[in-house]
């Protein structure tokens, strides 16, 4: 498998998504620059985390504009994976690729902190061999992660089976008093109908490795890995 994994100016979670690509998962990485106009032959695109442009208009808004963005819609649309973690997230809803919108965290602060998480379905690659029965503790870090959608989309999003993860407690337990940035339905991670493309607030390459004594993000990246 190989992973292309893109840097916009701003983006400041790209090494470490290569680090745990390459150096822990053992995978083939080429590291994409916002101007490109070729994947270099990636199958999985992945859009990391940090603060592309700035965050200057909304999260995400001028990323959706850079070159190489043409080549990711377009690998999406054939079919092509992709994933976008954070400010990943934030450009895939700008771009179209995911329904809904990131808006500002409803205590209007920047949280960074450890969250737990809840698979929904075992439908998709990097849901399929997580346990829906227990919690995985992956850590956030945003300012706008409140995921919104108005009804009828969200009644789409809920019948089409799209949400991928879901804020939650240790013990697994759903309910506000879990979910860290009043995200509707406490939605951390959502994919879209054609289940190629993922996007989760979440950061599962900041627990993937035994020298953070959490791995719990790893197993994410090996339920794609033995999926696809």
């Amino acid at each position: 498998m190989k992973f292309g994994v893109v840097t916009f100016p701003g983006s400041n979670c790209d090494d470490d998504m290569i680090y745990v690509l390459r150096d822990v998962l053992k995978q083939d990485v080429v590291n994409l620059w916002h101007k490109d106009t070729d994947l270099q032959g990636a199958e999985f695109i992945i859009l990391p985390g940090g603060f592309s442009y700035g965050d200057y208009l909304r999260s995400g808004a001028i990323a959706k504009l850079s070159p190489i963005m043409n080549e990711v819609i377009n690998h999406a649309n054939r079919g092509g994976y992709v994933l976008g973690i954070c400010n990943g997230f934030q450009i895939l809803t700008e771009s179209g690729l995911l329904e809904g919108a990131l808006l500002h965290n409803n205590n209007q602060k920047f949280i960074c902190k450890n969250v737990y998480l809840k698979p929904a379905n075992n439908s998709t690659v990097i849901t399929k061999e997580l346990d829906r029965d227990r919690s995985y503790k992956i850590p956030i870090a945003h300012g706008e992660g409140r995921f919104y959608a108005p009804e009828d989309m969200m009644k789409s999003i809920l019948d089409n089976d799209q949400v991928i993860f879901r804020y939650c407690s240790e013990e697994g337990q759903l309910g506000e008093l879990y979910n860290p940035n009043g995200s509707l339905n406490n939605i951390a991670g959502i994919c879209n109908k054609g289940r190629n493309v993922f996007g989760m607030m979440p950061h599962p390459e900041r627990a993937a490795d035994a020298a953070l004594s959490n791995e719990d993000g790893r197993l994410l990246f090996e339920s794609i890995l033995k999926n696809i």
